[in-house]
């Protein structure tokens, strides 16, 4: 299930953005990124568009994903 950015608090929504960078664990980019301008650069994405939020009820939890693994993962289902 998607969850619109725009609907949740804005302290809820910066400690999501905070929890999903620290699940990603190290980055071993051209350019080490501050943690903060990791939550910046995540924030900028589910504005744009590029990311979305998603509740799993099966997994009880949520996470920050591309919007086509959400489409795929809907279609898959369906076909289930």
């Amino acid at each position: 299930m998607r969850i619109p950015w725009q609907e949740l608090d804005p302290k809820t929504l910066n400690n999501l953005l905070e929890s999903v960078v620290l699940r990603e664990g190290t980055d071993y980019g051209e350019q080490e990124l501050s943690f903060a301008a990791k939550v910046e650069q995540l924030r900028h994405k589910l504005k744009s568009g590029e990311a979305v939020i998603v509740y799993s009820e099966l997994h009880e939890s949520v996470d920050i994903v591309d919007p086509q693994q959400v489409s795929a993962n809907e279609n898959g289902a369906d076909e289930q």
